[in-house]
């Protein structure tokens, strides 16, 4: 599968920083060892064993405390500056007390829980050359810190789930001036510690680590410290779920692309993830068993359910965050970033910003009554408690169920509308097998049970190419990760396998499994992802999408290198922008295929 450039380009606004991480290390052995896999999986073992997958479900949603998260979000709070470069020394501010306090609050929950969850540091240098916080000239260390719930199952495979502690002022070299950073991000790291202090009364197969990082603001220093330490000690990642901007309801008078609706509006029931890559990365693929997990575990149990939003970009528009230092290259892990419906600020803090992101307004709340407690919180624990569900039934489910199995497509149809598939390895109680067309969620998901099944028949939707995934699933009924999705045409031949060919393009395009797909999102605001499939690289240099107004006023005409597979290209208009546009696929001149492209504004 190959992926067109992207008509615009994301500018991630962190000032230029460039720098150098060194002697990055894991304090303490033990935990670098389990890490590496290197422990016996006895010596932390439960005293009372858990791994049945409605009990641990059932126990996060009881077990999860608005109250819990309202407490941390409070003791966060009183470190008042949380900057990287902030002091480390003073025992009630700054960066150093802050990160001490979450390293005991890992310790309390450890001891309350048999002593399973193993505590460390990440420790490493820094030298920034061009930042200037607080001198190009110095070196300094730093840390994140961890909390790693050993699996059961020794296969050097982990999961993940970051969080930021560091904050910062509009300044983002003020390390003396208040910088409570309570929405960005008290709230994910919040999240994190309450999964940890959660998920440590149950065992699991594979390992967890509950990383509390430092430097995001600066540019995902402390990300990038631990991927790049556990690429370097070739320690595998199932998922990393990075949560930032997580516990907020309130829409600012701005917001980050794609935003939220009006200013005042309040969203407590949307959940955004956000994501790399084409519509199927293993990234998204991620974000759908994310869904599928708390649609098909959870929902049914919870007073106000959470609507998950699959999100077509990688994060907000001209953003970014600490998920993609595992998900870029060299480091390739899979991994999204999980934030609120609506944020208060695009973090500009231009002329006239009003807003709470990025400056001294994000904090915690106001004391209404003048009685010197806040009593009125711009932050909402209840929706950070539902957010902070959706991720530990992910994280669960994934580290509880079997290894991921490959799936392949047969090219024939057994009987209409039916396609079979091939699971690699036989074997298990059952499958599932996911089938999607149009959107980013699953349109359906197959069960299939017999212990001897190696190849199975599903159906599929019709006059259009959809895309078909598989999962293992254990005898306590627990999926694995679903495998790479397939892509295939209405013709039921996988676009991999259509040949090449050098006629020329017939009045039926189907014949080389050539499509332009439905935008999506439409309508849409801002920027849309225009899907092309091809089952031929005939027309690499042949092709054009081209953008017109219903009048037939050519607006745009971008040259697409049509190859075989997917090709994408993410296409924007601009925010704010209102009416219909034709956009159309054409080959060597000629108009091949149409859609109808929707802007509005919310």
């Amino acid at each position: 599968m190959r992926t067109l450039l992207p008509v615009f380009f994301l500018t991630i606004t962190w000032a230029g920083t460039t720098y150098a991480q060194t002697s990055m290390k894991v304090v303490t052995l033990e935990v670098d060892n389990i890490l590496q896999g290197n422990y016996t999986a006895s010596n932390y073992a439960a005293s009372t064993v858990i791994t049945d997958p409605g009990i641990i479900s059932a126990g996060l949603v009881n077990r999860i405390s608005a109250d819990s998260l309202k407490a941390d979000l409070f003791a966060l709070n009183s470190f008042q500056n949380r900057n990287m470069f902030s002091d480390t020394n003073a025992t009630t501010r700054g960066i150093g007390a802050a990160r001490r306090w979450v390293y005991n609050s890992f310790l309390r929950y450890s001891a309350a829980n048999d002593n399973r969850l193993r505590v460390s540091y990440l420790q490493f240098t820094y030298a920034p050359s061009t930042y200037g916080c607080p001198s190009p000239a110095v070196i300094s260390t730093h840390s994140d810190v961890l909390a790693v719930l050993p699996g059961t199952q020794k296969d050097n495979s982990i999961i993940i789930v970051e969080g930021h502690m560091d904050s910062r002022n509009v300044d983002n070299c003020d390390i003396t001036g208040n910088a409570f950073g309570i929405g960005d991000n008290a709230t994910g790291t919040a999240l994190v510690m309450e999964l940890a202090r959660v998920l440590s009364k149950y065992t699991f197969r594979s390992t967890i680590v509950f990383s509390v990082n430092t430097g995001e603001e600066q540019g995902l220093i402390g990300a990038k410290a631990l991927a790049n330490y556990l690429k370097s000690k070739g320690v595998l990642i199932k998922a990393v779920n990075n949560n930032d901007v997580s516990g907020g309801v309130f829409c600012g008078h701005t917001a980050s692309a794609p935003g939220c609706p009006v200013y005042g509006n309040i969203d407590s029931t949307n959940l955004r993830i956000f994501s790399l890559g084409d519509i199927n990365s293993p990234h998204k693929q991620w974000a759908r068993y994310m869904k599928l997990q708390y649609k098909e575990q959870v929902s049914s149990l919870v007073s106000v359910p959470t609507a998950i939003q699959i999100m077509e970009l990688e994060d907000r528009t001209g953003r970014g965050g600490d998920h993609q230092a595992f998900t870029k290259s060299p480091n390739n892990y899979t991994g999204v970033r999980i934030t609120q419906a609506n944020e208060d600020g695009d973090a500009s803090n231009g002329t006239g910003y009003k807003d709470r992101q990025h400056n001294i307004r994000d904090s915690l709340g106001r004391d209404r009554n003048h009685d010197g407690v806040i009593d009125t919180l711009y932050v909402d624990p209840d929706y950070l408690a539902r957010n902070t569900l959706v991720n530990g039934l992910s994280m669960s489910m994934v580290a509880l169920g079997p290894d991921t199995i490959s799936m392949k497509p047969l090219p024939s149809v057994v009987t209409v509308n039916r396609v079979r598939v091939v699971l690699s390895p036989a074997g298990a109680p059952a499958y599932r097998v996911a089938v999607r067309s149009a959107t980013n969620d699953w349109d359906s998901v197959y069960s299939i049970t017999g212990k001897s099944v190696d190849t199975v028949t599903v159906p599929y939707p019709m006059n259009t190419t959809f895309y078909i995934s598989a999962a293992a699933v254990d005898n306590n009924g627990t999926e694995s990760q679903f495998s790479t999705e397939w892509t295939l045409s209405t013709k039921m031949i996988p676009l991999d396998l259509v040949p090449d060919t050098t006629k020329p393009i017939p009045a039926t395009p189907d014949y080389y499994g050539i499509r332009l797909m439905p935008n999506r999102p439409n309508p849409f605001d801002e920027a849309t992802l225009i899907t092309i499939a091809s089952g031929t690289d005939l027309f690499v240099n042949r092709t054009w999408l081209q953008f017109s107004s219903l009048d037939g006023r050519i607006l745009n005409r971008i040259p697409v290198s049509l190859q075989k597979g997917l090709n994408q290209v993410v296409y924007n208009h601009g925010f704010g922008t209102a009416g219909i546009y034709i956009c159309s696929l054409v080959i060597d001149g000629l108009p091949i295929q149409s859609t109808k492209m929707i802007f509005h504004n919310r």
